[in-house]
């Protein structure tokens, strides 16, 4: 058999065959068959071989795209083992009520989603029923990332279990009054209720993934036995193209996470219209899960779909439902029977064969709503599968139609997601197709009702037993508070008695302290290192050895450093988690490490190191996804400023991640200029984040990368560095060239590594200028705004406050020059409370690549453009005279 014409070479051509007649025998037997049955019938051949294949663990490539139907057939079901009419009765409530509260916040103009929920209810029913494990039994019960817009029908829930009132139902997106709800799932708004922040999307999926690998951490630790503990992400269709969505697929499957399951409502809709008008997403959506080694569940078609089925001798029914684009397929939602004879069965004689044995009503019933999402025994199905398949991931690709049960002028219809509420005759059409108990007289005052079939129904009371039986309510979220013993002092002491002669940066110092912390016999295995592979540009290479990278396999190769002392040791209990390049998959296994002391009553004091630039810049959002969270750990900006990086140039110039950091308000944000500042700071967060009365705060440290010699921590300061500010030293302390007693002053005010610019500049003023000048540093301008803020609060309710930073500075007449390696806006934060002339240094603008002195020398924050600044402070006033500033310009080359 001669190879086909411009057959183009594979990797097969490099394997040797050492059977060519068999070969050809194959491909003969198979060119055979196209030529007697036609070429569908060879490739259903082939499929069926490779899906053979597959199940007997032949090593083959898997298929990435299986036929448009369900995974399971319906005679491969399991029995369902609830009562299935109770569960409806039960849906429809919540179904009922999610509606009723979107509609009537509607009149406040707060808004609210009613189509999601509607198309998702028994893909959430069927799981609280049967298999979301709660937090009453033993071990941390299931995680579930509900997905936001499906809010408003986990609230209809909770109101029928009587964890919600009516009052707060009609508080819908109105918490002001201390009474409201959410509209999302917000843990810090609703903290008992809500575990995870989900409604920016793409956040819930990527969190999901390493909230299960950081179960299986615990585990591995034997920090928590997490075995009982499945991690649910309810997500959409349209999520998915959210970058974050998908960005961990392959880290799930290469580390085995079969604790964890996502299930995509697949109504084929985005906010605006179809997800793939031209395409198929759910087609998409299998091979790309399947290609990144998921197992993939499909449960697309409801049983209503079985008589076409097994009509379709031909194969063309499946064909057919191959090639229809998702956007034609929403519009047979829509559209009457005589539309889809047309143009769905009139698309070959096979399918108009087939449609003329099927009644109007079976057409219109598949069409326009039988979906597998819509059916709970489809949905068992799928959820037990997924259970009970090991060694990979799950995700089940539900189909379902958005707005289902609420009438015409919502399902399927382009605009559902902003459509905010029914009218009365609409409510009144659902109700009697949900068949509810709710009278005509319900709706005299032209409001809808909320409904409840009683506290000591039957429906109330089935529900209350199939939670009880699953480990309680959910979702919930439950804190038992543990507190953390403080480390003892000896790990603070070396940074508190500073370096001696020896050079040290910032970076290093934090390294170090936390090598100590980690050996504390009481709280050192609780510390997670989190890094996204950058760990030896920050010193962490150390911690290789002593504390071991983290990997579920351990280590299967000899690294090729192992001869050295500092060698790369992967281990299953490892402590460190080296992320690789990821700074998003960094940050959301350091919420899941801030957030263990919640989800499974393990508190952990994860730190993130990072390179500051790509922090705060490139995951903001989850940062404020750790707020929202009530996460608690360090985060760790290094290599920070816009100067102390030499060479890396614009897009490794950090000179704004403080301004940013500013903008959230549970994150305390300290850049401090010496090692025995980041001991303090450290030990202090230790005590309020983990201590007897914990706060639900994280810390943002930034470190820089610049040897300096660390002094000796001064006496009494101990306040001014977590407040913000205290005096370091002042003109008086010079050892040489003091500055005359009736010299003019001024004040320099410094954070982080400007500490040692403002430093010289002193020694310059006082030698060749017989300025005196008193130097403070600035260990958080951030907290002092914060701090400030709440003075001004306070007035407004009558109670006389005066600033911290205000205190600091009382008595001091000269003027106030505040510098730092950030942009302006970062001092300039307390500007307003400072009641001195007051005025800034900063590194405004684009970073550039150069030596520490050219860059500084660049944006004006060297020491001579200090005191040029300075004297100009001073000349203003007219304590120096003006020929002093231009003598200084032109002294200093400026």
């Amino acid at each position: 058999m001669s190879d086909p014409v411009g057959k183009l070479p594979s990797e097969l051509d490099q394997l040797p065959d050492r059977d060519t007649e068999e070969t050809a025998e194959w491909a003969a037997s198979l060119d055979a068959v196209a030529q007697a049955a036609g070429t569908r019938r060879a490739e259903y051949l082939l499929r069926r071989t490779l899906q053979h294949a597959e199940a007997a663990g032949l090593a083959l490539p898997k298929l990435l795209e299986t036929d448009y139907v369900n995974t399971i057939p319906t005679a491969a079901e399991p029995e369902f083992p609830g009562d299935e009419e109770m569960e409806a009765r039960i849906t429809a409530w919540n179904r009922w009520n999610a509606a009723a509260m979107v509609t009537r916040g509607s009149k406040y103009g707060v808004g609210g989603h009613i189509a999601t929920f509607a198309s998702a209810a028994w893909l959430y029913e069927t799981g609280f029923q049967h298999f979301f494990r709660g937090k009453e039994a033993d071990g941390s019960g299931d995680q579930l990332y509900i997905q936001g817009h499906a809010s408003p029908g986990i609230y209809a829930r909770a109101f029928l279990d009587g964890r919600i009132s009516e009052q707060q139902l009609d508080n819908f997106r109105q918490e002001s009054g201390g009474n409201g709800l959410p509209s999302y799932p917000h843990p810090r708004r609703l903290p008992w209720l809500w575990e995870f922040p989900t409604v920016s999307m793409g956040l819930g999926p990527l969190s999901a993934i390493y909230q299960a690998r950081f179960n299986r951490y615990l585990q591995n630790r034997s920090i928590k036995d997490t075995a009982n503990s499945h991690v649910w992400a309810f997500l959409g269709d349209g999520e998915m193209d959210e970058p974050e969505s998908t960005a961990a697929l392959a880290l799930a499957s290469r580390e085995q996470l079969d604790n964890l399951t996502f299930v995509i409502n697949c109504n084929l809709q985005r906010l605006d219209g179809p997800v793939r008008a031209n395409f198929r997403v759910v087609q998409e959506l299998e091979a790309q899960f399947r290609g990144a080694g998921w197992n993939v569940i499909k449960s697309l078609w409801g049983s209503a779909w079985d008589e076409l089925f097994q009509l379709d001798t031909t194969g063309a029914l499946v064909r057919r439902l191959r090639e229809v684009p998702d956007a034609q397929f929403q519009t047979y939602a829509t559209r009457d029977v005589a539309y889809i004879r047309q143009h769905f069965f009139g698309a070959n004689a096979d399918l108009v064969q087939l449609a003329g044995v099927l009644s109007d009503a079976k057409i219109a019933e598949c069409f326009h709503s039988s979906r597998g999402g819509h059916e709970p025994r489809k949905v068992y199905a799928a959820y037990k599968a997924a259970l009970e398949h090991k060694g990979a991931p799950t995700v089940i690709l539900a189909q379902t139609v958005k707005g289902y049960t609420l009438g015409a002028g919502f399902e399927s219809k382009n605009a559902n997601h902003q459509m905010k509420k029914l009218t009365i005759d609409e409510f009144k059409d659902m109700r009697d197709l949900l068949g509810l108990p709710i009278p005509d007289s319900a709706f005299a005052d032209g409001q809808v009702p909320y409904g409840h079939p009683g506290a000591n129904s039957p429906e109330v009371q089935y529900l209350n037993e199939r939670r009880a039986a699953l480990g309680g309510p959910a979702p919930a979220r439950k804190v038992k508070h543990v507190a953390l013993p403080a480390p003892a002092d000896r790990s603070f002491a070396p940074l508190l008695k500073g370096s001696g002669k020896q050079e040290m940066a910032t970076t290093m110092a934090f390294v170090r302290l936390v090598k100590d912390l980690m050996r504390d016999k009481e709280t050192g295995k609780r510390w997670v290192p989190i890094v996204p592979d950058e760990a030896r540009t920050f010193g962490m290479e150390s911690l290789f050895p002593s504390a071991g990278i983290y990997s579920p396999l351990g280590q299967t190769y000899e690294p090729v450093d192992r001869d050295q002392l500092m060698y790369y040791k992967e281990a299953k209990d490892g402590q460190i988690l080296n992320e690789g390049i990821t700074e998003a998959g960094a940050m959301a296994d350091f919420i899941a490490a801030c957030t263990s002391y919640a989800t499974h009553g393990e508190p952990m004091i994860p730190f993130y190191i990072f390179y500051s630039m790509f922090g705060w810049q490139r995951t903001a959002d989850q940062m404020w996804q750790l707020a929202d969270q009530l996460g608690k750990g360090f985060i760790v900006g290094a290599t920070a400023g816009r100067t102390t990086l030499t060479g890396e140039g614009l897009q490794h110039a950090d000179g704004h991640s403080h301004l940013i950091a500013s903008t959230n308000p549970a994150s305390l944000n300290y850049d401090p200029a010496f090692a025995y500042e980041i001991a303090v700071i450290v030990k202090d967060g230790l005590r309020r984040m983990y201590g007897e009365q914990p706060e639900d705060v994280f810390y943002y440290l930034t470190v820089y990368n610049e040897p300096k010699v660390q002094p000796a921590m001064p006496e009494g300061v101990e306040e001014g560095i977590l407040k913000g500010l205290y005096r370091f030293n002042t003109a008086a302390d010079l050892a040489e060239a003091a500055p005359a007693a009736d010299a003019p002053k001024v004040q320099l005010m410094a954070s982080g590594t400007a500490i040692h610019w403002i430093l010289e500049a002193q020694k310059l003023l006082a030698a060749e200028w017989n300025v005196a000048a008193d130097v403070w540093s600035a260990t958080s301008w951030g907290e002092l705004r914060r701090e400030a803020l709440e003075c001004d609060e306070a007035l407004l309710r009558g109670e006389v406050r005066t600033p911290y930073v205000t205190r600091a500075l009382e008595g001091v007449t000269s003027p106030v020059l505040a510098v730092s390696d950030w942009m302006r806006q970062v001092p300039d934060q307390i500007s307003q409370w400072v009641e001195q002339d007051y005025t800034s240094l900063g590194t405004d603008g684009f970073g550039l690549s150069d030596t520490r002195e050219g860059a500084r020398r660049h944006f004006g924050v060297d020491a001579q453009s200090i005191v040029v600044a300075a004297l100009a402070q001073l000349a203003r006033r007219g304590e120096v005279p003006a020929s002093a500033v231009k003598e200084a310009r032109e002294r200093y080359g400026l």
